[in-house]
């Protein structure tokens, strides 16, 4: 589904929470949203399910979204960052929920168990009664299982374990060629990972966008921790913004491009003075505060 929002706008009263969004998610794209709170996420994506109504024009697949949209609704499929409690068992929830999309039980029961939930076992328990993480992983399923052209993801992982995550990851990665995802996330792996484009909001307008690849090389972090014994060390390491810990490891964050260029002048010039070595990514980017300049 090719999705294109031109001069997009809301308003709350006297706040502004969309101010001429226009950007388009080609038919088959992966989209990362990005944003610090407040700078307007979740009006979009609560206006792209047509449960806000907005100025401008929204088009999907060169259509306008009309009035009735029962027909997109069934295109479309949300996973939210917080899901509801709802009262009902899984069982009625998953069954009311396959019965719209046309969907089997069992289809989305085989997502699910990739998802290491048991929907059978789990079935008579109210909704409710799920741990955060069960709740995040059932709604994951419905909506990967449910055969979206849009597919609308709000932090959908911040609930799941390091293995159920990394099988989301593969599920999402699986999906037709043709599925348009916009994924709400500042999880560095899930960006590098799962989309290929990124647009930032800021103060409700589009400060960003463009190239996954582009945005990570100036906006990630790396961490580089430096175990070294001598003094000519130290000195080597404090006049190339290195800091000492309590536990006498020697640390840096840098832009994520730079880090092999650092790692290649440690190995150089640290030589029979190097005890150990580790990089790692930071685990979130750091959204831009408002007013940032694009």
């Amino acid at each position: 589904m090719r999705v294109e929002l031109r001069q997009l706008g809301k308003r709350f009263g006297r706040v502004v929470a969309l101010q001429d969004v226009s950007l388009e998610l080609p038919a088959g794209s992966r989209t990362a949203l990005i944003g610090p709170n407040g700078s307007g996420k979740s009006t979009l994506v609560r206006a792209l399910l047509g449960m806000l109504a907005a100025t401008g024009e929204l088009l999907f697949d060169g259509e306008p979204a009309g009035e009735d949209r029962r027909a997109l609704a069934r295109r479309i499929a949300y996973v939210p960052q917080i899901a509801p409690r709802l009262a009902a068992p899984v069982g009625d929830v998953v069954r009311a929920v396959a019965g719209l999309r046309g969907r089997g039980w069992q289809q989305i029961a085989e997502v699910a168990m990739q998802l290491d939930v048991d929907l059978a076992a789990l079935g008579k328990r109210p909704f409710r009664a799920l741990s955060g993480g069960q709740r995040q992983k059932v709604l994951a399923s419905l909506a990967l299982a449910a055969g979206a052209e849009l597919l609308l993801l709000d932090e959908p992982t911040a609930s799941m374990d390091p293995k159920s995550r990394a099988a989301f990851f593969r599920l999402v990665e699986a999906l037709p060629t043709g599925t348009t995802v916009l994924l709400c996330s500042h999880r560095l792996d899930e960006i590098r990972r799962l989309v290929d484009r990124v647009v930032v909001l800021a103060e409700g307008r589009v400060a960003w966008q463009g190239l996954a690849g582009a945005y990570l090389d100036d906006h990630a972090e790396a961490i580089v921790e430096v175990d070294a014994e001598g003094e000519p060390a130290a000195a080597w390491l404090r006049a190339r913004g290195f800091t000492q810990g309590a536990t006498g490891w020697w640390s840096r964050s840098l832009p994520v491009h730079e880090r092999a260029r650092l790692l290649g002048e440690i190995g150089r010039n640290l030589n029979g003075q190097l005890r150990d070595v580790m990089a790692r990514d930071v685990e979130r980017l750091q959204p831009p505060s408002p007013g940032a300049k694009p």
